[in-house]
């Protein structure tokens, strides 16, 4: 069961669920463009910090809590993992997440029923920041490419092969190096 800590109403992802009141079917839409929070990506790609994040959100009073279900949409900003150029992505990533009021979790925990993803309302309010954060990094790509037919880059200088399709390198392999040296003392001799 993960606790809140105590949750700061004026921040962008609390939001406040007293309207709803504890009655099941009560709901409320919200929709509203917040900054994005730091580290929200992966290690290749992310929607950058600051950046906007329109959420289209619907909370409904359950009779265990609040179900929040909605949307949320950016742009991932990244790297091609293929030739290293910046990939720019339209993210719309689909929320569904249960916030059990105080007493249902207390219940649930004297139960026995420890459940480590149940998130729970802090008084009236919820913390959507970790939801987001599941929701966002699902959908990014796990290896994003610049297109689909991307070439990458050349495995013997780093030469960017969309650039130049034609791209080669004149190889002879090591263990043929000194006989092409004896081919050019034999078209000296001929000459």
């Amino acid at each position: 069961m993960q606790r809140p800590a105590h949750l700061d109403p004026r921040s962008p992802l609390v939001l406040d669920t007293l309207e709803l009141g504890r009655r099941p079917g009560s709901t409320r839409t919200v929709a509203l463009t917040v900054a994005a929070p730091a580290d929200l990506g992966t290690a290749v790609i992310g929607i950058p910090e600051g950046s906007d994040l329109a959420l289209d959100l619907r909370l409904e009073a359950v009779m265990e809590g609040v179900l929040v279900s909605g949307h949320v949409r950016g742009r991932a900003v990244g790297e091609c993992v293929r030739c290293l150029t910046e990939v720019v992505d339209d993210v719309d990533a689909p929320l569904q997440e249960l916030y059990v009021y105080p007493e249902r979790a207390s219940a649930a925990a004297d139960a026995g029923d420890d459940d480590e993803d149940v998130r729970e309302l802090e008084g009236d309010l919820l913390d959507l920041e970790p939801a987001l954060r599941d929701a966002v990094v699902t959908v990014l790509p796990f290896q994003p490419v610049c297109s689909p037919d991307c070439p990458g880059l050349c495995s013997e200088c780093g030469a960017r092969l969309a650039d130049d399709p034609d791209h080669a390198h004149e190889t002879t392999d090591p263990r043929w190096a000194s006989l092409q040296g004896l081919l050019g003392h034999t078209d000296m001799k001929e000459s």
